[in-house]
C-alpha cells in the first residue's frame, strides 16, 4: 500500500485542536520518501504546532525503511512541541499515549 505523504497530514489541517496520532506503518509494502519531503513535512508540523500545546505522535515501524524515515521526522521536529517516539510494539505506543492496546489495534 503506498500513500501520498500530503493525505497523511489532512487532518493536522482540518482539526479545530491538536491531537495525539498513531501512525501504523507495518503494513506499508514500499516507501517512496526522501529527506526533502520530510524535512517539509515536518516544518510543517513544527510551524502549525508552535502556538499549541505538546502533541505526541507515535510511529508503529517494523522494517528499516520505515524506521529510517519516522526517525528522521523526529529528529527535524525534536525542540518543538511535537513529540515523536517509534515503536516496535503496539503495547509499547498505547501506554505512551495513554490508551488502551484495542484503540490501536482498531486502526489497522
Amino acid at each position: 500500500m503506498k500513500l501520498p505523504a500530503h493525505v497523511l497530514f489532512r487532518k493536522d489541517l482540518r482539526a479545530s485542536k491538536p491531537f495525539n496520532r498513531f501512525a501504523d506503518l507495518s503494513a506499508l509494502d514500499m516507501v517512496d520518501l526522501n529527506f526533502k519531503l520530510v524535512f517539509h513535512i515536518a516544518l510543517h508540523r513544527r510551524l502549525v504546532f508552535v502556538p499549541h500545546s505538546p502533541v505526541k505522535s507515535a510511529f508503529y515501524v517494523t522494517s528499516p525503511a520505515t524506521a529510517h524515515y519516522a526517525k528522521l521526522h523526529a529528529m527535524l521536529t525534536d525542540y518543538s512541541t511535537l513529540d515523536v517516539a517509534l515503536f516496535t510494539e503496539r503495547e509499547a505506543a498505547a501506554k505512551w499515549l495513554s490508551v488502551p492496546v484495542e484503540v490501536l489495534m482498531a486502526q489497522r
